[in-house]
């Protein structure tokens, strides 16, 4: 999976809350449906104010990024992703760290048969990228992505 390519980009920093939920409410609101907004935002309550707002709109928070380290960049997709694909079996490993959501996670997936799903949830904050590395190298697919919450995780991964 790679990053959302937005068609706009709206650079918010400096503004307090709820300025930037504001301002992505006007912005998202001219989209199309599919397309993405990047807020970029560094007021620390941006983070609460979108995954709330989401939740009672027709938008998705595709990804976040940190950004110079201070501020964050939001990806968020104008409707809902496409459902992501029904899991075989889910593994909710919150409160392990990496590598351990891997380890784990090969584990089952070395038991189950080709083309099904496996649900990864993991709150460690170096799975993103840890997931993403380790199924290109694997014969697996990442099918599907989603934070559904500050800093957890879920990963549907295919075995091929």
């Amino acid at each position: 999976m790679t990053k959302p390519t937005p068609a706009i980009t709206l650079d918010l920093s400096g503004m307090s809350c709820p300025a930037p939920l504001l301002g992505a409410k006007r912005v998202i609101d001219d989209l199309q449906r599919g397309q993405v907004l990047l807020l970029i935002s560094d007021c620390p309550g941006t983070f609460d104010d979108l995954f709330a707002w989401v939740k009672y709109t027709d938008n998705q928070i595709a990804e976040t990024t940190t950004l110079d380290g201070k501020k964050t960049g939001y990806y968020i997709r104008k409707g809902k992703a496409a459902p992501h694909p029904r899991p075989h079996a889910v593994l909710d490993i919150r409160g392990v760290s990496c590598p351990g959501p891997i380890l784990e996670a090969k584990k089952l997936l070395d038991a189950m048969q080709p083309a099904e799903v496996l649900e990864l949830i993991s709150n460690c904050p170096g799975s993103p990228a840890d997931v993403k590395a380790w199924v290109k190298s694997k014969s697996l697919e990442l099918a599907a992505m989603h934070e559904s919450a500050r800093g957890e995780y879920h990963f549907y991964i295919r075995k091929k």
